[in-house]
């Protein structure tokens, strides 16, 4: 067991120093120059010098690559060009806002998902397998931005029931957080309710029905419990999803001021450093939920540790 969590803990290291790499030349190598993004109108070709300089931008691309490798070591992933602080710092005094985002759509992603898939399955085209499976199709097909826009215009122009930008009331987290449940809710949904069919159709339900257990107890203790295993790769790879990855669409349509809206606004300023922390963190979080659910996979089934 343990040679192989540490089999797992190298290649995640290996894969978020891989992706830490491409991340760093891909930005550096763009057409696009941050400093004449960052100067005014009327700034001479001496305050665009002096700025390269102050950025270290004016090394060969391998020096700046080994200073930033240098720094990461220490835990300095540089200064926002924006800003004039470090990334770091910038990207973290956002989080608090994205986290409670995400947190507030992966619990009714998940709670949602959950119950409309073992429904669907526990009662086959019935009323609300029908529309179970009508959701998980709009859910896999419309895409987040739309929805996000057609919100808006619906509940916060039209009917004006919720507020469309900003955060501070419950209210604000309405729309923000349907929009990015949608898409899960329909994953969840078809993934539980196909792992849920194959289950309830297994020769150990069929027993368990023989022998009187009652029909809750066949469903949650003995289907759901071995078809759980799939689901919880979604679950954990959600979480990260929602947290980080979402919310830059998200974030950006509702003006929610988390770091995926900072990541867009520094994306457009060419300010490279705070959106490749941005991406290592991405990186980081999914990797670490993958190793947990790797971790996880080998104490339910012993078998894959052995593989």
């Amino acid at each position: 067991m343990q040679g192989y969590i540490a089999k797992r803990i190298l290649i995640a290291i290996f894969t978020i120093f891989a992706v830490m790499t491409v991340v760093f030349f891909v930005f550096r190598l763009g057409p696009a120059d941050p400093v004449a993004v960052m100067l005014s109108p009327n700034a001479t070709p001496q305050d665009a010098e002096n700025l390269t300089k102050k950025f270290g931008l004016d090394k060969p691309l391998i020096i700046q690559y080994g200073n930033f490798l240098k720094n990461v070591s220490k835990g300095d992933f540089g200064t926002s060009f924006r800003f004039n602080e470090p990334a770091l710092k910038v990207l973290f005094e956002r989080f608090p806002a994205t986290l409670k985002l995400g947190l507030a759509a992966f619990f009714v992603s998940v709670s949602m998902g959950l119950c409309l898939g073992i429904l669907s399955a526990v009662k086959p085209d019935s009323i609300i397998d029908r529309l179970g499976r009508l959701l998980a199709l709009a859910g896999m097909s419309l895409p987040s931005f739309w929805v996000g826009v057609m919100l808006i215009l619906f509940f916060g122009v039209t009917l004006r029931w919720l507020p469309i930008a900003g955060r501070g009331t419950a209210m604000h987290y309405v729309m923000p957080t349907l929009c990015m449940s949608l898409y899960p809710i329909a994953l969840i949904t078809r993934l539980s309710r196909s792992s849920m069919l194959d289950a309830l159709k297994s020769d150990y339900v069929t027993m368990a029905r023989i022998k009187g257990v009652p029909e809750f107890y066949v469903i949650m203790l003995h289907a759901f419990k071995n078809a759980a295993i799939p689901v919880i790769t979604v679950i954990f790879g959600l979480f990260g999803a929602l947290m980080v990855g979402s919310a830059v669409v998200v974030e950006y349509i509702f003006s929610w001021p988390g770091i995926g809206r900072l990541v867009m606004e520094s994306y457009f300023a060419r300010d490279y450093p705070v959106v490749q922390i941005f991406v290592i963190f991405v990186t980081f979080v999914v990797v670490s939920l993958n190793l947990i659910v790797d971790i996880v996979y080998a104490y339910i089934d012993p078998r894959i540790r052995y593989q």
